[in-house]
């Protein structure tokens, strides 16, 4: 039996995970890690050095120069790739258009889940992805299906990129891309998006971050009382 209390999120894309994840585990006292943030640095690494995907002896090699590393300043949790602040660049959408084809490489999946366990072992922790409480943490004491209808999530996700100035992206880009991922995450083989039998379903298309917030954390305390 588990000593330490694990809160898995899975949903898809745009959905608010890591804004709900991050809230909650604040709230828990909790540390936060986002499983998204770390295949989303590996893409970003295959892009910067050129790592051909398909290529089976150059993703291994690449795995092997890739050190991530999660750390909290402002109340906000960061990412490192090889001591290198990548918070903000990995959220660009070069990696957004790369990051479901590189996710579902079964290499880099089993590499991510080693990591992702590691970090699980011995910390009360809340951790957002796609496969958390069905592959990563299929134990978990408390897991969450987030979803959203396809265009509110478009709208939040474009209002994101715009908020941080990026005006060469439009609306129907990314509601193409959300649309795109939606698809190879839901239909990869290794460890395809898919709602554990024992998830809570939030769909949050119509409620606040606070209602959101509050629904989780009753949801928390009534299965896993603190």
């Amino acid at each position: 039996m588990r000593k330490n209390l694990v809160v898995a999120i899975d949903g898809y894309s745009s959905c608010g995970k890591s804004t709900l994840a991050k809230a909650l585990a604040k709230k828990l006292g909790f540390i936060y890690i986002d499983s998204g943030a770390m295949y989303r640095a590996v893409t970003l690494y295959f892009i910067r050095n050129h790592t051909e995907i398909n290529n089976i002896a150059a993703v291994k090699d690449a795995l092997e120069h890739i050190e991530l590393n999660f750390h909290s300043r402002d109340y906000q949790s960061h990412i490192t790739l090889n001591g290198e602040e990548v918070s903000e660049e990995i959220r660009q959408m070069p990696v957004s258009e790369n990051v479901s084809e590189v996710s579902a490489n079964k290499l880099v999946r089993k590499e991510m889940v080693k990591q992702q366990q590691r970090m699980g072992k011995s910390k009360n922790i809340v951790m957002d992805g796609r496969d958390i409480g069905t592959t990563v943490f299929p134990d978990a004491q408390v897991k969450f299906f987030m979803t959203a209808d396809p265009k509110i999530r478009a709208e939040r996700r474009f209002n994101e990129l715009q908020s941080k100035g990026d005006t060469s992206t439009s609306l129907e880009d990314v509601f193409e891309n959300l649309a795109h991922r939606d698809y190879a995450d839901t239909t990869r083989v290794e460890s395809p998006l898919t709602r554990a039998e024992d998830a809570i379903i939030l769909d949050n298309t119509e409620l606040s971050e606070t209602e959101q917030l509050d629904f989780a954390l009753s949801q928390v305390h009534e299965h896993m009382p603190i």
